[in-house]
């Protein structure tokens, strides 16, 4: 399942020398086009990586990690 997401500046982060991001939109593509699931997930979630995301939507909706891939939109 492919997730196209728009991220948000986060906040410097206390795990590593990096910054979170916040999603501001994701979209699931499927056989039907794509979908806004951006109300399914916490927003407000201050992601490490998009390595982190992906765990998180394969949780989300009860798949493996590796059915699950994230592209960012530019």
């Amino acid at each position: 399942m492919l997730f196209e997401f728009t991220r948000r500046e986060g906040a410097p982060s206390v795990f590593n020398d990096g910054t979170t991001f916040h999603v501001d939109r994701i979209n699931r593509f499927g056989e039907a086009g794509s979908t806004d699931v951006s109300h399914l997930i916490d927003k407000s979630y201050g992601y490490h990586s998009s390595r982190e995301l992906r765990w998180h939507l394969a949780e989300r909706f009860g798949l493996t990690p590796n059915a699950v891939a994230v592209r960012e939109a530019h």
